[in-house]
């Protein structure tokens, strides 16, 4: 007796055409995906590695979903196999996440051959991070520094004389954190602020020098579109 092992009787569920058609529709929409990212992008922690991850993992769970189909006992196997995954890279922005579960459920879609949808909701979505990008929603005008001082842990009392040179340049402040540093032999202080319009950075650092018996001074611009 000949034994026919093409894909269709393996499986019993889905045509070599309706893999190829899931697979091909997920990796067209996650490349949409992975090209609104891109050009979206704002902060400095872009990984060329994460958004080709984007597009495989589209196209991978795209696949998951035609193996598992409507089999109970085959989403258990998958659930135990795939619990054996870690990952050990933190994902550095929460809008990163968002993107991983858009591909998902593009591919999940795809899976399931609900194709339209998956059409849909890669145009929809993707169109509205367009817009938010394009006309910056939320964003919060207020541009605020932190500010890093090192003094000596000697035990003078530096922060009198620190906040007297931040009254003078900024319009708030606030201190975050302190620090020992160099086996307790500084301390650092940590600010956030915001400088008045006349002065600059460069400033600010002198005048903070001149009271920390020439110690590290720092003042951070932007923090909140930098990792640190």
């Amino acid at each position: 007796m000949d034994l026919d092992f093409g894909l269709t009787d393996l499986s019993g569920t889905f045509s070599v055409a309706d893999v190829l058609l899931s697979l091909t529709l997920s990796f067209v929409c996650s490349l949409v995906v992975a090209w609104v990212y891109r050009n979206t992008h704002k902060n400095i922690s872009y990984s060329q590695g994460y958004v080709q991850t984007l597009i495989i993992l589209g196209m991978l769970i795209s696949l998951i979903m035609l193996v598992v189909g409507s089999n109970v006992a085959r989403a258990f196997a998958l659930v135990g196999a795939l619990s054996v995954v870690r990952f050990r890279n933190a994902i550095k922005e929460t809008r990163d996440v968002g993107f991983i579960f858009l591909v998902m459920g593009i591919g999940m879609a795809c899976g399931t051959r609900f194709y339209t949808l998956a059409i849909l909701a890669t145009v929809v979505i993707c169109a509205v991070i367009l817009v938010m990008h394009r006309f910056n929603w939320f964003a919060l005008d207020v541009q605020r520094q932190v500010v890093k001082l090192q003094v000596p842990a000697d035990g003078d009392d530096y922060a009198p004389m620190i906040d007297d040179i931040l009254i003078r340049n900024t319009t708030e402040y606030e201190l975050i954190s302190t620090e020992s540093v160099r086996g307790g032999s500084l301390v650092e202080y940590s600010y956030t602020a915001k400088l008045k319009k006349n002065v600059k950075a460069s400033d600010l650092i002198n005048e903070l020098r001149v009271v920390n018996a020439g110690q590290k001074a720092t003042v951070l611009t932007g923090y909140d579109q930098t990792d640190m």
